[in-house]
């Protein structure tokens, strides 16, 4: 079966032939990968930044935004079965026993770093024809999801965060206020920084959640994003037309802003924008740059006297990977076009280029069936 590996040490991104998997244990599953989404991530991989093979491979095999087909099942196996459609997770325990969160299933709060990710870190990934999971990873989806359910993985960072911002809001008497002339009731204002997938997908995430959404990016107002910004019901804030200082005085007071650029000097610019009582969502992860100045006394004064609160979100657990699935399933009901628009499909064929030079959609994905 055709595979698509990184080798670190040799600095090389490759198509294998490898083995088809086998059952190995009575709750494995074979899957067959039919869509794999290309991210940021698999791109740092790719320039070797970083990215490490299981113990005993010099490679391996990326990818971790996937949606595929149960082909087989374990005889221990009752959750899915052949031909059920199915979105892997990505994060797997650490093995110590002192880690409660891993011991919890919620290893995407694992204490000790030593956490395992398919695609990424210590495991093989989903860019193959097929794959040998063990059932417990396997979060089912409607046939109905077929062609965005490799939306999935990326809205989990969205989710995530929403399933924090009710924890940390519960501090507060957090009311909706509504406009009496407006055609939707609001409960609160979220500032996206960003119109990537992650960016795209928050958006449409808060606004399913009852939010007023602003996206704030650098491409025009008559952008394909923007267009897909306003079909969901968000107002597209272009940066050539707001500078980020004058965020809040244009927009009013911001509830939470969700950071989905990668890049700290833009997320310290506008966290001053950030509203009384706020929460600032970090979902980027920046490369190792030059240090950027930073107004400490001011983040600091306003962190305290504005009850203010700055949250990362990271790798998602079972519970946002099934809010995400719920999630999508809305979005498709009220904005399928929306939704389609941020895929791109492309074959196997064009991997290197994909994965070394990037694509032209928002969402690029390689199609296993694709010749």
């Amino acid at each position: 079966m055709k595979s698509v590996a990184v080798f670190p040490s040799r600095r090389e991104l490759a198509l294998l032939e490898r083995p088809l998997p086998r059952l190995a244990s009575p709750h494995d599953v074979v899957l067959k990968i039919r869509d794999v989404g290309v991210c940021g991530t698999d791109k740092e991989i790719c320039r070797f930044d970083y990215g490490t093979p299981p113990r005993g491979d010099e490679f391996l095999v990326l990818g971790h935004e996937a949606v595929a087909e149960v082909v087989e099942v374990g005889s221990s196996v009752r959750t899915v079965k052949s031909g059920d459609l199915v979105v892997p997770t990505v994060r797997r325990p650490c093995v110590h026993e002192t880690c409660v969160p891993c011991r919890a299933d919620a290893q995407d709060f694992c204490t000790t770093g030593e956490f395992v990710e398919r695609g990424i870190s210590g495991a093989h990934g989903f860019m193959t024809e097929f794959v040998l999971e063990h059932a417990t990873n396997l979060r089912p989806i409607a046939p109905e999801l077929a062609d965005v359910a490799v939306l999935v993985e990326p809205l989990t960072i969205a989710e995530k965060a929403l399933l924090q911002l009710h924890h940390l809001q519960q501090r507060l008497p957090w009311t909706c206020s509504i406009d009496a002339n407006a055609k939707e009731r609001w409960c609160h204002t979220v500032l996206v920084l960003g119109a990537g997938p992650v960016g795209l997908l928050g958006a449409m995430a808060f606004r399913a959640a009852g939010y007023r959404a602003f996206v704030y990016s650098r491409e025009g107002q008559d952008s394909d994003k923007a267009r897909i910004v306003r079909a969901i019901g968000a107002e597209y804030v272009a940066a050539d037309d707001v500078p980020i200082e004058r965020l809040r005085a244009t927009l009013g007071n911001i509830d939470v802003v969700y950071e989905a650029v990668g890049a700290s000097s833009l997320a310290f610019q506008a966290i001053h924008q950030l509203g009384q009582n706020g929460v600032f969502v970090f979902t980027g992860v920046p490369g190792r740059k030059a240090p950027i100045a930073v107004d400490t006394d001011r983040l600091m004064r306003d962190l305290v006297l504005k009850n203010q609160v700055m949250l990362g979100t990271v790798n998602a657990g079972k519970e946002a990977f099934d809010a995400a699935i719920r999630d999508l399933g809305q979005f498709m009901i009220r904005w399928p076009d929306a939704v389609r628009a941020l895929i791109t499909r492309h074959p196997v064929s064009t991997f290197k280029e994909l994965l070394e030079h990037g694509g032209t959609g928002i969402k690029n994905v390689l199609t296993f069936g694709a010749s």
